[in-house]
């Protein structure tokens, strides 16, 4: 299992590179695959050398000249590149590992390690009446039973069903404040805040790797900066990492980055900036400023990163397009202040606000609805569909709100080609796909869902990296592998060396590109040959082989 190690410790073990190379292997070792003939790119940011691979275990046994040494499979991949597994740092995976546990998704675009729990949400601590309300939402919609409350009972669960990806995930700020204050816009007093420190505390000894936070999402937006940065002090005794979805990506987005790095200061925590963007085009001018402030602080020492996914549009529950004092509550008391007439003129108000301030409701895409009565919204911009209802734009986002019971994605179109491409280049951003592990089939194939669960990864390594040149290889497999790693402290992973955990990933650099679309996103990518995951073939040819190897990953402090 893999244990968290500080910053100096995986400096230390990259630059013992050459140590781990393999030249001049006795022949008489046998491994149980060897990848011969591949250009070997570790994920340092080094130039890619050929090489072949010899795994044994669930480990690399050598990286070298294996000619004569025998295996039991001995896989050809001369013209292929050869990487540690992608570790996608910001996902929302978390029961869909339960329905199913290939996380096809991600496994066939190359990611071996998920990191889940991210912008506030995560499946602990639950109280009694949100985990009965799991528990139908769940049984109904997959089958399954909402049988975990904590931190424990949920990886255990996972462990018990055996998953195809490694996982780990940090605590839900959301959660967390909704176990012990509520959902309504109420500050906690000294005896409920040292309530939230303990259940924190509790939740990282049992294996959390650290606090997020989804500060533009009920009931985390409630919470003032001073109790964000007593709850990271938590975090940074234990050597955990804060990662947050500001409270603001457009209008303040520049005040959300400083309260970001305030609470980074003052709490002396490691902190990852979660889909680093700039929204809505009054804004985009914002972000070369954003960036140089991001990387002057970072410079002079201050323990930041951010990620990013490879898209202009960001993906959200259509609730966000009501004010925040709307959404306090239970989805019930959310239901029942859009139904008030008197509440409903300054709803409106917002609503248009928003439709205005992204360019339109043209820019705005309905991606998922529960019902069969709605699916044929999916797919579609909120201008269509209120055309085609013969309703005011707020008037359709209102019903359909109330008939799904709030449950309704979204996908909004906000951000800026160019802004991107700088977002991505920037030495502190990682790429992280903001995305679930689902699949075409069955119950996780439903609805229109953002095609980062699909693409990300290899949409940076064929559009970004060899189309438009915006880094090279090496650079764009550093940011999806050790970058992450080493942010995590996750030991023995985001590298290819000697005694390291065999993640692996191997494609063709000039075939690998994403296929998944907004209207057609179920698709998986092209020019990925093999996915390895602790030594097991997990993927070979576009094809889940059946192996179950992946690990649930505990963070050190567990």
């Amino acid at each position: 299992m893999s244990k968290k190690i500080t910053r100096r410790e995986f400096n230390r073990r990259t630059a013992f590179a050459v140590s781990g190379v393999l030249l001049g292997c006795n022949v008489q070792n046998r491994f149980d695959t060897i990848l011969r003939g591949g250009t070997i790119i570790d994920g340092s940011g080094n130039p890619g050398i050929l090489s072949d691979l010899g795994i044994k275990g669930h480990q690399i046994a050598a990286i070298g000249d294996l000619n004569g040494a025998t295996a039991d499979r001995i896989i050809d991949v001369s013209a292929k590149v050869v990487t540690p597994g992608f570790i996608d740092i910001h996902t929302h995976t978390d029961t869909q590992l339960l329905v199913d546990p290939r996380g096809l998704s991600k496994l066939m675009q190359g990611v071996t390690t998920e990191v889940g729990g991210n912008c506030g949400s995560s499946e602990f601590p639950l109280n009694q009446q949100d985990q009965a309300e799991s528990d139908t939402y769940l049984y109904q919609k997959y089958g399954i039973h909402c049988d975990w409350n904590d931190i424990a009972s949920f990886l255990e669960r996972l462990e018990t069903k055996k998953i195809s990806l490694n996982y780990l995930t940090f605590t839900g700020h959301g959660n967390l404040r909704a176990f012990v204050i509520g959902k309504n816009d109420i500050a906690p007093d000294t005896g409920q805040l040292n309530t939230m420190k303990r259940i924190l505390a509790a939740t990282m000894e049992a294996g959390s790797f650290g606090l997020t936070t989804g500060l533009e999402y009920a009931p985390g937006s409630y919470a003032r900066t001073d109790e964000l940065i007593e709850l990271c002090r938590v975090v940074s005794a234990r050597q955990g990492v804060y990662a947050t979805h500001m409270r603001n990506e457009d209008d303040t987005v520049e005040e959300a980055i400083d309260e970001a790095l305030t609470i980074c200061r003052k709490a002396h925590v490691s902190t990852q900036i979660s889909h680093l963007k700039a929204c809505n085009p009054a804004n985009w001018y914002k972000i070369d400023k954003i960036l140089a402030n991001l990387e002057s602080v970072a410079h002079k020492g201050l323990p930041v990163r951010a990620d990013r996914y490879p898209y202009i549009a960001y993906g959200t529950g259509l609730g966000t397009f009501l004010p925040l004092w709307a959404r306090q509550g239970e989805r019930s008391e959310v239901i029942a202040r859009l139904q008030n007439k008197e509440l409903q003129p300054e709803i409106e108000a917002y609503s248009i606000s928003r439709g205005t301030r992204i360019g339109g409701w043209d820019r705005v895409m309905i991606s998922s609805c529960q019902t069969e009565e709605n699916k044929w919204c999916e797919g579609k911009s909120i201008k269509e569909c209120a055309g085609e209802n013969a309703k005011s734009p707020f008037n359709f986002i209102k019903d359909l709100l109330i008939q799904e019971e709030m449950r309704v994605g979204m996908v909004g179109f906000a951000m800026d080609e160019e802004n991107l491409k700088k977002v991505l280049q920037s030495d502190l951003v990682m790429i992280g796909s903001d995305g679930n592990a689902i699949s075409p089939e069955g119950k996780l194939g439903e609805g229109k869902p953002h095609p980062r669960y699909y693409g990300t990864f290899p949409r940076v390594l064929g559009k970004y990296s060899r189309e438009e040149h915006c880094f090279d290889l090496p650079v764009a497999v550093k940011k999806m592998t050790s970058m992450p790693a080493e942010k995590l402290g996750l030991a023995y992973r985001g590298l290819l060396r000697e005694n390291y955990f065999a993640d692996i990933v191997v494609f063709d650099p000039a075939e690998i590109i994403d296929r998944a679309t907004f209207v057609h996103p179920h698709q998986f990518p092209a020019g990925i040959a093999f996915v390895i995951v602790n030594g097991k073939i997990a993927v070979e040819n576009n094809r889940h082989t059946g192996a179950l190897s992946g690990v649930v990953i505990r963070h050190a402090a567990a």
